[in-house]
Formats: structure tokens, C-alpha cells, sequence
């Protein structure tokens, strides 16, 4: 075994040049691996757990109902084929008329954390002369905490105080300061689509790092949503938290199949997001695949050339007594150190550019906000790029020391 290693590397020592260039390719491979997952996957997880966090694992709600074809079917039969134009939506409110019984039953299951009600509405936020399109919501402070974790994102923890003070407000980080509102205690015109006005006082700021949801979420007592929008003891969403958020998908049917209505799961509220997720992985791995494809073909060429140059010493190798086996292993040896040498640098140089990268101290602003990037530093990347280096070096290595070991020493002699 060990004269087996001793004239792979001999081979490699050689050809010095081709091995660093193989050597370098590998570790590129490997490095550029690490670090693309390490980047695509830490934005990706902590979007999901901020999504996770911020919103219900489960809404349900009423979902509004409008088949203008329905009316025709219904008069004129189901084989009628016709087509409905400017068709006027019901007028029905989106209230869940037995809440409190939903709030009840559900408490109680075991796999359910918490349930709170919401009353969801739009708003107009004025400050001065600036006036900016808000999403008003109504809440329960104590329930509200049971459902979700409100209080990591409330800047000065201060959601108690919506509940004894009926005319306080939290509003969000963003909205706030496009208002020109840099402190608490100011005081806000909150208008609602039937035309009520109320003053209120800003008493924290909501800040969760998601820019969609710091610039439009505006929070006050539930039961001043329900007076200033005129619709007493009403509300039109119930929000779950759960245990396993990995079954929200199957709790949100068997909640809509016992309640009646319009369930969605987080899962389905981000599908895009997830979606798109899964676009930005393929795109990693196809790159990273591209680059150590090339790089096996840089391995493949130097024992290629290897083999071809030293028909003479494989000859007598074998007229020595080396076995074909023994002439594959010493040429496939010379790709796995190849490949245990570019990972071993592409993992120096991976995690050298994740400390550079977790270094910086930049303001990334978009559709989440954060002081830097946003690392996964799973070692997890570093045992596929273990994997990938040495499956990749194997194969290369392969069909060379393949050809080494079908070759006549005989005819190798005879041809002078």
C-alpha cells in the first residue's frame, strides 16, 4: 500500500505546475460551495424564521366569494355557456360570527399554542401634514403574546400599555419614520375607510427586520379598532401558533373542514418566496457543479498526460509484478490527493471568506434588512464539499488509470 502512495505522489511531484492548477481548481470548487450555501441558505433561513415569527403559522378568515357565472347557472341550468362583465361583488362583511367559540375549542388542543383574534382593516396614518396608507390591526395584548412572539419585535416592550391606554398605538419602525416620527409620545390621526378620525399616541415602534411589514403595520387595542371602525364585538381573522410549524399544512384543512372557513398555513402564504428559494439552490448547485466539472477535467488531463508519458515505467511496473489493480490504484490515489488537498485549501479558503464576510458592516435594505450578511455556518457545507471534491476526483482518475492498466508491457518494449 505504501509503495502504491509513494509512486502517485512520485507522478504528482513531477508534474508540479498541472497538479497546483488541478489543486486549484478543486479548492475553488469547494470554497465557492461553502460559501454560496452559507450566503443563499442563511438569508433564506432567517427570512423564514422572521416569516415564521411575524405571522400567524395559521389565519383563518373569511374568503370573499364572487362567481358572477353562478347566478346564471342557477336560472338558466349548469350547460348554459355564458359570460358575466362588470359583475358587483356581495355585499357581505368579513366577520367570523362565532369567534369567541373558535378562540374556546381551540385553546384547548393539545398541538395548538395559542389562538388570538384580529381585526384587520386599512388605514390612513397622518402626522403633521404627511399622511401614509397603513394596515391597521386590532389585538389582544395578553392573547396576542400566546399566538405569536409580538414582544421580540416591539422596540421598547411597552405592548401592555395598548391595553390600559385604549387611544395608544404601535406603529411601525418604517412608517414612522417616513411620518417624521422619531420618538414616542407623538401624536398620530388615524383615519379608517367608513371616515372615523381619532387621535392616538405613539407609545413603541414594531420592528421586525421584514421592510413590507415595518412600513405598513399599525397596532391598536382590539377594542378600539372595534369602536373606531363601528363594528362591535366583530373581528375577521384568528391567527394559531403551533408547535410543529412543519404541520401547519395539515392542521390549516382539518380547521377549515371543522370550522367552514378559509384556513392558510404559512407555507402557503410564502410559497413564492419558497419557490423562489428553491430557483436561487438550483442556481448554486449548477454553478458550483459547472466549476468542479471543470476541475475534474484539469485532474483527468494530468493523469491522462501522466499515463501517456510514463508507458515505459508502467511497463515495468507490471513486468515487476504489479498487478492491474495495483496500476488503477496508483493512478485513482493520484486523484483523491488531488481532491483531499483541494478540499482541505477550499475549506481554509471558504471559511476565511465567511469571517471576511460576517466582518462587514453594511446596511442591506430590501425585502429584508439586516446590518451585514447573513451566514448559515453549518458544517454541514463542509461534508458535501468533502463529498463533492472526492466523488468528482474519483471519477476523473478513473478512466485514466484504467488505460494504464490495459497496456501490453510487451508491446510497450517492442515499440522501443
Amino acid at each position: 500500500m505504501y509503495h502504491i502512495i509513494f509512486i502517485s505522489l512520485k507522478l504528482l511531484i513531477e508534474r508540479k505546475r498541472q497538479t497546483l492548477v488541478s489543486i486549484l481548481g478543486v479548492s475553488i470548487g469547494v470554497a465557492a460551495f461553502i460559501v454560496m450555501a452559507s450566503l443563499m441558505n442563511g438569508f433564506q433561513k432567517y427570512f423564514i424564521e422572521q416569516a415564521i415569527d411575524l405571522n400567524a403559522h395559521i389565519t383563518l378568515k373569511v374568503k370573499p366569494e364572487n362567481n358572477p357565472d353562478e347566478i346564471v347557472k342557477l336560472f338558466f341550468g349548469k350547460d348554459v355557456i355564458a359570460q358575466v362583465y362588470g359583475s358587483k361583488p356581495k355585499e357581505e362583511k368579513d366577520k367570523i360570527t362565532n369567534y369567541k367559540e373558535i378562540l374556546e375549542k381551540y385553546s384547548k388542543d393539545p398541538n395548538i399554542l395559542g389562538v388570538a383574534p384580529h381585526l384587520v382593516s386599512q388605514s390612513i396614518v397622518r402626522y403633521g401634514t404627511v399622511e401614509i396608507a397603513g394596515n391597521l390591526i386590532g389585538i389582544d395584548p395578553v392573547l396576542e403574546r400566546k399566538a405569536s412572539v409580538i414582544d421580540k419585535f416591539i422596540v421598547y416592550k411597552k405592548l401592555d400599555t395598548i391595553l390600559s391606554d385604549r387611544n395608544g398605538v404601535i406603529l411601525g419602525k418604517l412608517l414612522a419614520k417616513d411620518l417624521g416620527i422619531n420618538e414616542i409620545g407623538k401624536k398620530v390621526i388615524i383615519t379608517t375607510p367608513n371616515g372615523n378620525r381619532q387621535v392616538f399616541k405613539v407609545v413603541d415602534f414594531f420592528e421586525s427586520g421584514i421592510t413590507n411589514l415595518d412600513q405598513t403595520r399599525v397596532y391598536i387595542n382590539l377594542r378600539t379598532a372595534q369602536s373606531i371602525l363601528e363594528r362591535p364585538n366583530e373581528v375577521n381573522e384568528i391567527i394559531f401558533k403551533i408547535k410543529d410549524v412543519n404541520m401547519a399544512e395539515r392542521l390549516a384543512k382539518k380547521i377549515h373542514n371543522e370550522t367552514g372557513y378559509y384556513t392558510e398555513s404559512w407555507q402557503y402564504a410564502y410559497k413564492n418566496f419558497l419557490k423562489l428559494f428553491k430557483i436561487q439552490n438550483y442556481i448554486t448547485y449548477m454553478i458550483v457543479f459547472a466549476i468542479l466539472v471543470v476541475s475534474a477535467f484539469g485532474i483527468f488531463n494530468i493523469i491522462m498526460m501522466t499515463v501517456m508519458e510514463k508507458k515505459k515505467d508502467i511497463a515495468i511496473l507490471k513486468a515487476v509484478g504489479y498487478q492491474e489493480n495495483d496500476i488503477i490504484k496508483i493512478f485513482v490515489y493520484q486523484g483523491l490527493i488531488v481532491g483531499f488537498s483541494g478540499y482541505v485549501i477550499g475549506s481554509i479558503l471558504g471559511y476565511g471568506i465567511q469571517e471576511w464576510l460576517s466582518s462587514l458592516k453594511i446596511d442591506v435594505e430590501g425585502l429584508v434588512r439586516a446590518k451585514g450578511f447573513i451566514l448559515d455556518r453549518s458544517m454541514v457545507y463542509y461534508l458535501y464539499g468533502f463529498f463533492f471534491s472526492i466523488i468528482f476526483s474519483v471519477l476523473a482518475s478513473f478512466y485514466p488509470s484504467y488505460k494504464a492498466s490495459k497496456l501490453n508491457p510487451v508491446d510497450i518494449f517492442r515499440s522501443g
